[in-house]
């Protein structure tokens, strides 16, 4: 009988044993699945973010990836949407020869519409092409037309910082800007256009002399001007 209860008492000891190694190394387990590693580094190509609906809503990548929810690369929608807005030649021939991809981030609205921009270098507007590669952030509204960017643009070799603000038909409507070589300034059009800065030799001022100060146009002709040399 005690040889029994003696054996009983080593089982109970060795089962305790095993089953506090088991635990240590179950929460040694545990704990190194929630702690990520520091001296990693996560690499991948793209990420595609969707949303409850599993619609894609944020698109992450080098360029990004493609997403069926996105309007731009879908010709069907782009026709339907923007193609009766413009003559034929818009989607036949234009819009084709768009740059769609960048090389960052966008964000998708849940109608899969541009909303948000960061990268090099960004896509196009939908409405034309840009005149050089720009990067930076783009801001378009509900139908995805740009309203808001900031960026740097290569045009030729010549580096060009603008701010821009859109109205809703498409054309700027505040501009500061820095052109190298060039143009540096705030530009407010609307009837007419007020242009307040400095600009060397260039169309870009009415009478294509060299300008500092506030100059006033409409219709192609200056209407006031106060300048250093006034």
């Amino acid at each position: 009988m005690m040889n029994r209860i003696d054996r009983l008492e080593r089982s109970v000891r060795r089962l305790r044993t095993y089953a506090g190694v088991i635990t240590v190394a179950m929460v040694a387990l545990v704990t190194s699945a929630l702690v990520p590693p520091t001296a990693e580094v996560l690499r991948a190509r793209g990420l595609v973010i969707v949303d409850e609906a599993g619609r894609e809503r944020i698109l992450i990548g080098a360029p990004i990836p493609a997403a069926e929810n996105r309007v731009r690369t879908d010709m069907e929608r782009v026709e339907r949407i923007w193609g009766t807005r413009f003559p034929r030649a818009y989607v036949e021939e234009y819009y084709p020869k768009y740059r769609h991809s960048v090389h960052g981030m966008v964000v998708l609205d849940e109608n899969g519409f541009d909303r948000v921009v960061i990268g090099d270098s960004v896509p196009d507007p939908n409405i034309g092409r840009r005149i050089g590669p720009a990067s930076g952030m783009v801001i378009n509204d509900a139908e995805g037309f740009e309203r808001s960017g900031y960026g740097l643009l290569d045009v030729d070799g010549a580096y060009r910082v603008v701010l821009g603000l859109d109205g809703n038909d498409g054309r700027e409507g505040v501009t500061l800007s820095l052109h190298d070589g060039g143009p540096r300034g705030l530009q407010i059009s609307g009837d007419g256009t007020i242009f307040v800065g400095a600009a060397p030799e260039s169309t870009y001022v009415a009478d294509g002399e060299a300008f500092t100060g506030l100059m006033m146009e409409r219709d192609g002709h200056v209407a006031h001007r106060l300048g250093l040399d006034d």
